[in-house]
């Protein structure tokens, strides 16, 4: 427990210790609680597993695991002075019985809730019917007086800031702090996030028959053993995977190492280039792939090529 709580939990167990010695006994409840202590008032609420008590220092919310029995102050029987009441009609023996009163409904939840034996059928259908839902909350001592603060207004939220633009046939990612050429007849692929391991963007082909995907690798490793871990990935996403040639190279002044590689997916013969490039202590990750089984892949290819040429890491 934090001090913060255990401060907060003292404090109401002070209040209600010494609201259980002062209360007036006269025309009130009686609360008996499994610690000894007695508490006196009127129970006007239950909610939250809590009985809201009203006594002559205030509300005060009392949890229904800490209360032993409580004892109502028997409103329905004559005062010293009073006349004996007169005897029912005949007819009031059919009359709907009386709606139980908020203590009645009190003594019922805390008596079912403990094994105790239950209301009589009449009242107790009543008070399933209008008794407050109640509602699971996490254990624990609770007793403090109620306040009649306003809850704060919810913070206004801030539209959040995009990390990434598009000026022209330039893309650039503000949060990793690069930049490269996009083609005209690309466009942003969404969801790329929730799709591809490990993406940051995809880009490609409407029809999706070229793309290019930019990926951000964490690994303790160097460069040519991470540049291995993630190549061998592509084993699992290709049929007949084929690696075309490996070489070291820079990229946007940094050190990488390219993969040419054909493989089929998706019914489709591709032909793609795998660049892993060193950066800031982790990697990024740039696949280029087109079909291979079109006119078009020669073009494509260069296409591709051009993209990750392109790869700028001098943005602020």
């Amino acid at each position: 427990m934090s001090a913060v709580s255990r401060q907060r939990l003292f404090v109401g167990l002070s209040t209600l210790a010494m609201l259980c010695l002062c209360a007036n006994a006269a025309r009130a409840d009686e609360i008996r609680l499994k610690d000894g202590k007695k508490l006196y008032g009127v129970i006007v609420g239950y909610e939250d597993n809590m009985f809201k008590v009203k006594t002559d220092y205030g509300y005060v919310l009392v949890e229904k695991d800490k209360i032993a029995s409580i004892i109502p102050d028997s409103p329905g029987q004559p005062a010293k002075n009073d006349p004996a009441p007169k005897p029912a009609a005949a007819s009031d023996a059919r009359a709907t019985p009386p709606e139980p009163t908020q203590k009645e409904k009190a003594a019922a939840i805390l008596t079912n809730a403990s094994g105790r034996p239950e209301l009589p059928a009449a009242n107790k259908a009543s008070t399933e019917a209008k008794a407050p839902a109640v509602r699971t909350t996490p254990a624990g001592p609770k007793a403090t007086l109620v306040t009649a603060a306003a809850p704060p207004p919810p913070p206004k939220e801030d539209t959040p800031e995009s990390h990434e633009e598009i000026q022209g046939n330039l893309y650039i990612n503000h949060q990793f702090a690069f930049r490269m050429y996009k083609a005209p007849s690309w466009q942003i692929i969404d969801g790329a996030g929730q799709t591809l391991p490990n993406a940051i963007v995809a880009m490609g082909t409407s029809n999706e028959s070229t793309l290019l995907v930019i990926g951000h690798e964490k690994s303790k490793d160097a460069l040519e053993p991470t540049a291995q871990t993630v190549e061998k990935r592509l084993h699992d996403v290709y049929d007949n995977y084929r690696l075309i040639s490996q070489r070291k190279t820079v990229i946007g002044g940094q050190p990488a190492i390219e993969y040419r590689y054909q493989g089929k997916a998706d019914d489709h013969d591709w032909s793609g280039t795998l660049s892993v490039v060193a950066y800031g202590g982790e990697f990024l990750t740039v696949m280029g792939m087109t079909f291979a089984d079109t006119d078009l892949i020669q073009i494509q290819e260069n296409v591709i090529a051009r993209s990750i040429a392109s790869l700028d890491f001098n943005v602020k």
